[in-house]
């Protein structure tokens, strides 16, 4: 189960890195998407640091599992967020990548908590 866990931490913290990239960079077609569904300018960079501590703190958790399990619940906890802000925006036809994101950090978490 250890392997499982450092092989969805290593994804996961992949993605949350090149999905910070595009929000701290303000790449036109995620600032527009995000613009549409309310999300103000100057929340871009710290949901993009927010995305980099979730991959830090997921890699970490490698070596001391307990931070791993805070990192995933945090990254469970923004894609739920980022789920509700989709649902609230009427935006259906995005809504499905940030669950799918959710439910993948799930697997860490049940991982990290059965490997401690």
């Amino acid at each position: 189960m250890f392997i499982a866990y450092v092989a969805l931490a290593v994804v996961l913290s992949l993605f949350l890195v090149f999905s910070a990239r595009s929000d701290i960079t303000r790449d036109p077609k995620v600032t527009e998407q995000l613009k549409a569904l309310g999300v103000p300018d100057s929340w871009f960079l710290p949901l993009g640091l927010v995305k980099i501590a979730g991959a830090l703190g997921l890699l970490a958790g490698i070596v001391y599992r307990p931070l791993g399990i805070a990192a995933a619940i945090g990254v469970v906890l923004y894609f739920l967020g980022a789920v509700v802000t989709h649902l609230r925006g009427g935006d259906m036809k995005r809504v499905g990548t940030p669950a799918v994101i959710m439910l993948l950090a799930v697997a860490p978490l049940v991982l990290g908590f059965a490997t401690l």
